[in-house]
């Protein structure tokens, strides 16, 4: 470990959220409209628009 890192025990890891993250409980009221499934990722689609994609079963849709 490189000697500029401290490592205190007792302190618990905490990640920070990231800038511009949705919150949990937006996140959770999108669903795949094939499967329901709530593992949908966020992508660029063409000319520019937001697409999603369902992480499960591979479903896409804008």
């Amino acid at each position: 470990m490189p000697a500029s890192r401290e490592h205190i025990p007792d302190q618990p890891l905490v990640a920070a959220p990231l800038p511009g993250s949705v919150p949990s409980e937006d996140r959770s009221r999108l669903g795949c409209p094939s499967c329901g499934s709530s593992h949908v990722a966020q992508v660029l689609g063409d000319n520019g628009g937001v697409s999603y994609v369902c992480t499960a079963c591979g479903h896409s849709w804008s």
